[in-house]
């Protein structure tokens, strides 16, 4: 029996959880497991790409617990009334290598992602800063601008996109928010122009330059996460040449980060390195910062054993998944041979319905 987490627990997890109490906790796993850097066998993901969009698989461990997460990023997907990203993921024993939980990931992931942004905002924007600049006003956006709201004091919030519905949106659900003074600009150059951070999370799968130097004042934090696959980015090269840049994953940004752009040689510093103190996140107030945030598996590794933590005691259904053997040699004897003797099944015995009563009962799902 494996518990799975589907996308009706994680709304019935937010409708008893604030978002910003939710993206907060998880903000705090996702530190945690940062500072435990070395701990983690890493690597980037596994990419599988077409002409209009990208399969990925994103593993990581421990050595305690193993997970995974599948995503995908089609953006012309809306067109056809689907979701730009999917997700889901797997949490692992590695003693056993028994999947112990189930999960959707694709609300979860707006969750991680906005709960990363702020985290690493929090030791790399200056502390004084109030006003966002928020580029694409898509899926994730709502979650970047609440968390940014909530968690770092953003006040005021710019917002910008290609497509006015999207922005009508935006607003809308931001709605529940009084204190947060929202803007519609016009333009990205509007939107941006004297904010203290600029969060870009557009879809198009292009070599865009959302942001142009010209655009960038002294100061500014660039919250960059869009940029998040090869050929997709969303800054002007120049933009980072003239900036501090903290990176998740070094080896998978450059495949798939703004640094794509950049020489081999051109040094970042990895996020890790910033909380264990090792690395200032920001020199002086007038440095120009960016955090290119590609999105990576420690990330996921926290969100599962946040949905663990948080979901699985209350929400969580069961997902008769891996077979339950009373001999585990014999896997032939649980009735896939239709000669052998009912005598010989080694099926595990139905309990009593006295014993059936405690125990968690498989739930038929579509999945």
């Amino acid at each position: 029996m494996v518990t799975f987490i589907g996308t009706q627990e994680m709304q019935a997890h937010l409708r008893k959880t604030r978002l910003e109490d939710a993206i907060g906790r998880l903000s705090g796993m996702i530190k945690d497991d940062y500072l435990r850097w070395s701990h983690f066998d890493k690597c980037a993901r596994v990419a599988s790409h077409s002409d209009v969009g990208v399969i990925e698989l994103m593993p990581i461990s421990d050595g305690q617990q193993y997970s995974f997460k599948y995503v995908n990023g089609h953006p012309k997907n809306t067109q056809a009334g689907l979701l730009t990203v999917t997700a889901f993921g797997v949490l692992s024993d590695v003693h056993t290598g028994y999947p112990r939980l189930l999960s959707e990931l694709t609300l979860t992931t707006a969750l991680r992602t906005a709960a990363t942004s702020v985290l690493v905002a929090q030791y790399m924007a200056r502390p004084d800063s109030r006003c966002m600049a928020l580029i694409g006003n898509g899926a994730q956006s709502e979650f970047q601008a609440i968390a940014f709201h909530c968690l770092l004091g953003i006040e005021e919030l710019r917002v910008y996109d290609v497509d006015p519905a999207a922005t009508d949106k935006l607003i809308h659900n931001l709605r529940t928010y009084p204190k947060l003074r929202i803007i519609r600009a016009a333009s990205t150059a509007e939107a941006v122009k004297g904010a203290d951070i600029i969060t870009t999370v557009t879809a198009d799968k292009t070599n865009a330059l959302i942001l142009l130097p010209e655009m960038i004042e002294p100061g500014m934090h660039i919250n960059a996460v869009g940029g998040d696959c090869p050929g997709k980015t969303e800054l002007h090269a120049a933009i980072l040449e003239n900036a501090h840049v903290v990176v998740e994953y070094e080896p998978q940004s450059r495949i798939e980060g703004e640094l794509q752009q950049m020489p081999a040689d051109f040094a970042v510093t990895e996020f890790w390195q910033v909380l264990e103190g090792k690395v200032a996140g920001r020199a002086s107030p007038q440095q120009v910062t960016v955090f290119d945030s590609v999105g990576f598996a420690l990330e996921d590794f926290s969100a599962m054993r946040y949905l663990e933590k948080y979901v699985v005691q209350k929400d969580a259904r069961i997902l008769d998944l891996i077979p339950e053997l009373l001999n585990p040699k014999d896997l032939f004897g649980m009735g896939v041979g239709s000669t052998a003797p009912a005598s010989s099944s080694t099926a595990a015995p139905a309990t009593s319905n006295a014993s059936r009563s405690s125990m968690p009962q498989a739930v038929p799902i579509n999945v």
